[in-house]
């Protein structure tokens, strides 16, 4: 599965190849440079490592410096391992935004933004309370959590206030609407999580769309490694000489 490291620069409207105005993301999506390449062999799987935005040593710790330095790579910000990689790499290689083509669908990997400390009515869109006929002092309170006698104890899961935002999150089946080769850019329809300057994993769509160009060509790939049903003469004989077959056997005693 292709993938790459980017970063998440802003959001900006295009004009597609049909001249329809998109709302897109920029990403700067490399050059991302191959670390290490995992084998079946060797390490009892298939993976890639790849490394993004460049960084100085004595910035980063000293376990990952020797990984560096092990496969002489340049050290950087970010790394991360993307298993059955499509793409035929080996270390030292760079890769950027021309691994995808436009119509590509992918999907965004990022950190969403921090809210800070919400109450349930942001964080859990309650309803809040009524603010008439006496009820003073409730109208953006959760109301009640607990129980009387059994159990006695806030129940486990139960939505309240609290931190809100900064969770890693999944954008499934974004278009690719333009790649800036030049630039190594990605402008892709929609949004993706994380504030600007985020880092983001570009990868390629695990649920493809129906009716999308790649999963035309996975269809058209399993239909030509399915098994053929047997042939309608085949059988034919086959129950003809059945018959003749248990009469030419011998009787048990």
């Amino acid at each position: 599965m292709l993938g790459l490291l980017g970063k998440k620069l802003g959001q900006t409207s295009v004009y597609d190849a049909h001249g329809v105005l998109q709302p897109v993301t920029i990403v700067l999506a490399g050059p991302n440079r191959v670390i290490q390449t995992k084998t079946q062999e060797s390490d009892g799987y298939n993976a890639v490592q790849l490394g993004f935005d460049d960084q100085k040593e004595q910035r980063l710790p000293k376990a990952l410096v020797g990984h560096f330095k092990k496969f002489g790579a340049t050290p950087t910000k970010r790394v991360r391992e993307f298993r059955d990689f499509t793409l035929p790499v080996k270390p030292g290689d760079v890769v950027g935004a021309t691994m995808f083509a436009v119509g590509d669908y992918i999907d965004a990997i990022g950190v969403t933004k921090g809210r800070g400390f919400e109450g349930v009515m942001k964080r859990h869109n309650f309803r809040g309370g009524d603010a008439s006929h006496g009820a003073k002092g409730w109208r953006r309170r959760s109301g009640a959590i607990g129980q009387r006698l059994f159990p006695g104890t806030v129940m486990r899961g139960m939505r309240m206030p609290g931190h809100m935002g900064q969770v890693q999150r999944t954008v499934q089946n974004l278009q690719i609407i333009q790649v800036r080769e030049a630039e190594n850019l990605l402008l892709i329809k929609g949004a993706i999580p994380g504030a600007n300057n985020d880092y983001v994993v570009i990868r390629e769509a695990k649920k493809l769309p129906k009716g999308s160009d790649r999963a035309k060509r996975a269809l058209l790939v399993s239909q030509a490694n399915a098994p053929k049903p047997a042939a309608a003469g085949a059988k034919k004989d086959k129950a003809a000489a059945a018959p003749a077959k248990a009469a030419a056997a011998p009787a048990k005693k």
